[in-house]
């Protein structure tokens, strides 16, 4: 008998396939860690022919607090009660401990990383909410993602985290260890996961399962901070935005030189070359969303047109890849990039592919504009609240640009033309995001394009 893992699975919170008939879930690997903890890799099959590969610590017959019962059990397999073990503070630490010991189990790897102390006796508890993994907090020293969706390759999160903090840029938490398994089609790997995900294949080198960072105790989110700014901005009509006392621009500025560093570091150990503009990636991306969203289809012949100016080689390298204010914590001592993880639902090759530093800039400055604008959701015709919200945006981006070049020696401005195709390129995202999630807040990626559209991107350039 096995435990009931498709009741589970779908009332899970990072569970990816909503939109499917689920039909099966089942182990296709079981990997004994102790006698009361398995690793489980499971296979998600669906009516329409497809599958994905899903993780789960399993532990068995422990008592867990109340408050975790419903959402930790998974079922009984005759014998025993299996349940999440990441709700378990004695199975999460003995997690750690793994790592920590450099411990290898049938392909099994806890890696850690040179010098790591991980706290082994530290209270342990599951972060609420995520939406595509799941996170054990240790106190104030460390915290566990755990990457539930399992796709073939090395996740960027993993990869980049574990560059930076070796090359010691201080703008990111410490990798302090990971979890990882060969990927399949690496040498002898012959992992019976290989056929289990709409995206196997993979390629060769390690499958990341999970990491672990130096926490940031007294962390702020940008996101949040940003939104504080702009009300305190709104509710005095009679002020300026640098008149305001919760005044956001020296913050953006800071955060422009953080993002800066962490390009300049990945440069240095990754690289950085010439390519040619991805306007192909770019034109999908428009009819896609133009499919869903028709109005967005009028726009298409100056949007082109923007892109198509993008004819020289631009300059490559890993970037962040998703970045916008909730990436971003501030410290008390400094501004810290999360999240390297990439654009979600793209494949771990798509992730992984270097791109121009604009593309992180791009979306920074999308996230003011949001941060902005969604206190306007509801009333976006207020025209004296639309202006106040403009001047934030402004003063803001302005403020992180010159922060970045202040790092980088490159102003983003001083390229209107890669920079605007950049933004235009995230807008066109949004709005696709916004149709099918949100649509009461469509209207701002869509008067964004109408705006990066009116506003020329080289100063002697007549407006289209």
């Amino acid at each position: 008998m096995t435990l009931p893992y498709a009741d589970w699975l779908i009332r899970q919170r990072w569970y990816a396939g909503r939109n499917r008939v689920l039909t099966e879930a089942t182990p296709v690997r079981v990997t004994s860690l102790a006698p009361d903890l398995d690793h489980v890799l499971l296979r998600a099959a669906y009516a329409d022919g497809g599958s994905e590969t899903y993780q789960v610590f399993l532990g068995w017959d422990r008592e867990l607090p109340p408050e975790f019962v419903g959402a930790a059990t998974i079922g009984s397999d005759g014998d025993r009660i299996g349940f999440d073990a990441l709700y378990d503070e004695q199975s999460a630490r003995a997690l750690l401990g793994l790592i920590e010991a450099g411990t290898e189990v049938d392909g099994l790897r806890f890696v850690p990383e040179p010098q790591a102390k991980l706290p082994l006796e530290a209270p342990a508890r599951v972060v609420d909410g995520e939406q595509t993994n799941s996170s054990v907090i240790f106190d104030t020293a460390a915290i566990l993602k755990v990457f539930r969706r399992v796709t073939p390759g090395q996740n960027p999160d993993v990869e980049l985290n574990r560059v930076l903090a070796r090359a010691g840029n201080t703008h990111v938490a410490a990798l302090l260890g990971a979890i990882e398994r060969p990927s399949p089609g690496a040498s002898g790997a012959g992992d019976p996961a290989a056929a289990a995900g709409d995206s196997a294949g993979g390629e060769d080198g390690e499958t990341s399962l999970a990491m672990v960072t130096a926490f940031a105790p007294n962390s702020a989110d940008g996101w949040s901070m940003a939104r504080a700014s702009v009300r305190d901005l709104l509710a005095e009509a009679d002020l300026r935005a640098d008149e305001v006392g919760g005044d956001f621009a020296g913050e953006a500025y800071r955060l422009g030189e953080a993002v800066a560093s962490v390009h300049a570091s990945l440069a240095e150990q990754l690289g950085q070359w010439q390519e040619p503009a991805p306007l192909d990636a770019m034109q999908r991306r428009f009819e896609a969303s133009a499919a869903s969203v028709p109005e967005l289809a009028g726009f298409a012949a100056d949007v082109y047109a923007r892109w198509q100016r993008l004819t020289e080689p631009i300059t490559v390298q890993r970037v962040h890849g998703d970045l916008h204010l909730g990436q971003v914590l501030r410290t008390p001592d400094n501004w810290l990039l999360i999240d390297f993880e990439g654009e979600p639902g793209q494949p771990s090759a798509e992730r992984r592919r270097p791109d121009s530093p604009m593309r992180d800039v791009a979306g920074m400055l999308r996230s003011f504009d949001y941060a902005a604008n969604q206190l306007l959701v509801g009333d976006p015709d207020d025209e004296q609240l639309a202006y106040r919200a403009r001047e934030w945006v402004g003063r803001n981006r302005d403020s992180f640009c010159s922060g970045y070049a202040n790092v980088s020696g490159v102003d983003p401005r001083a390229d209107g033309t890669l920079l605007s195709a950049y933004e235009l390129d995230k807008a066109v995202y949004e709005v696709a995001y916004e149709s099918r999630h949100r649509p009461d807040w469509l209207w701002i990626p869509m008067r964004a394009i109408r705006r990066l559209l009116d506003t020329p991107s080289t100063p002697d350039e007549t407006a289209p």
